[in-house]
């Protein structure tokens, strides 16, 4: 089953936060500084990434350059 990719970025706040289907109840789990992943409630599985001052990180990279359409694998720790 082919599930949607949906982006959120907030431009005032410098967040973006990137989500796989439908939004569902969950928490997050940071990953790295100012890195997390999102955990879907019920079933434990990784349905999202956020990035708090996402801008500033890319300007650090000297950009963002993504090819479309593109696959995100996320891979579940234990």
């Amino acid at each position: 089953m082919k599930e949607n990719l949906n982006i959120y970025y907030d431009e005032e706040g410098d967040f973006l936060e990137i989500n796989i289907g439908k939004i569902t109840k969950g928490s997050f789990r940071e990953i790295a500084d100012g890195i997390a992943e999102r955990i879907d409630e019920k079933t434990g599985k990784i349905t999202g990434i956020s990035i708090l001052s996402f801008k500033k990180r890319i300007k650090k990279e000297k950009g963002l350059n993504i090819s479309l359409p593109f696959k995100i694998k996320l891979i579940e720790k234990l």
